[in-house]
């Protein structure tokens, strides 16, 4: 298993890594061509600290399987122990002296009613051990098919747990690529990417999606670090989703998956709140401020902030969690 495991994770890592954008050469580069290079880089970055998120979801979704699916099975065969006695009990009974046939039950029975009464009680026992080795096959069919479910389980853990590795090596490579890029650009690039843009206050309306927005808003000026859960750092999808959970709405982790709840609507019918999801392979999402703005945690080097929704990105899909 384990010698497996690490050629899956060696392979994936190839096919993953391939899809990793390339530092250009160390060549001196214009400005506005090294500014481009490094939104490019942690644009990429961005997406594959989604699909890595993504994969360690899945892995822990696997993993509760093989629980639960073992849990099932040391039921299933604690059952099948407690039927087994039951039978086992019967059976002894039988051959201790409960075995009649109808003539023998008429000849050793002293009246017409001890008759009746052996015949009942042959009834009896017989239903009972029919019935105890029914649940006892019943029992021990569960618990082969949670064994069978279990050990499928396990196999698609074992395959998320390498998928999870690969993503996370590919993921540190981009990353270190986007930091070593950023090293690169000059203080005044810096210190536009690192402004906190607009910090005044906003007003949010008074539903659950106005409760949310004013969470992230909250949070501007916070820096963004890539797989950040928070409360001092975010990434663009964790943002949103402790934004909702602070309005008692849970939402899913990664854009992938944000991009699905709610509702769909247009671009004209953008509300506060909204969540807008961006580019074709929806690997990064904001929060509509009104019809104009976003408040976004938008990459490694920019502080959580207010920017205009068209500029952020092309738009993929754009859903409204509540209303």
């Amino acid at each position: 298993m384990p010698g497996r495991r690490a050629a899956r994770t060696t392979a994936l890592a190839a096919v993953v890594a391939a899809t990793v954008v390339s530092m250009p050469s160390a060549h001196a580069q214009p400005a506005a061509d090294a500014l481009a290079t490094y939104n490019e880089l942690t644009q990429q970055a961005e997406k594959l600290n989604q699909d890595h998120l993504k994969a360690q979801g899945e892995l822990a979704r696997a993993n509760s399987t093989v629980v639960a699916a073992t849990e099932a099975e040391q039921q299933a065969l604690a059952e099948s122990a407690q039927f087994r006695g039951q039978v086992d009990v019967l059976t002894e009974a039988t051959f201790e002296g409960a075995r009649f046939t109808n003539i023998s039950a008429l000849l050793t029975s002293t009246s017409q009613q001890d008759f009746l009464e052996r015949m009942q009680a042959m009834t009896i026992i017989a239903a009972d051990q029919n019935e105890a080795v029914a649940r006892l096959d019943a029992t021990l069919s569960a618990a082969k098919k949670a064994r069978a479910d279990a050990t499928g389980a396990a196999a698609a853990a074992d395959k998320f747990a390498a998928d999870v590795s690969a993503r996370k090596a590919a993921m540190d490579q981009q990353v270190a690529a986007a930091r070593t890029k950023y090293r690169s650009l000059s203080a005044p690039q810096k210190a536009v990417l690192a402004s906190p843009g607009d910090k005044s206050p906003v007003p949010v309306p008074s539903n659950a999606a106005g409760m949310a927005l004013n969470f992230a808003l909250g949070e501007r000026g916070k820096p963004y670090v890539f797989g950040s859960n928070g409360p001092n750092s975010w990434d663009c999808s964790s943002l949103m989703q402790a934004a909702y959970r602070a309005a008692g709405i849970s939402i899913p982790r990664v854009t992938y998956d944000q991009a699905k709840v709610g509702r769909g609507v247009t671009r004209a019918q953008v509300a506060p709140g909204d969540l807008i999801i961006y580019y074709s392979g929806q690997s990064h999402v904001a929060m509509a401020v009104d019809g104009v703005r976003a408040v976004h945690a938008s990459t490694e080097g920019v502080p959580v902030k207010i920017a205009d929704i068209d500029s952020i990105g092309p738009i993929s899909v754009i859903r409204r969690v509540v209303g």
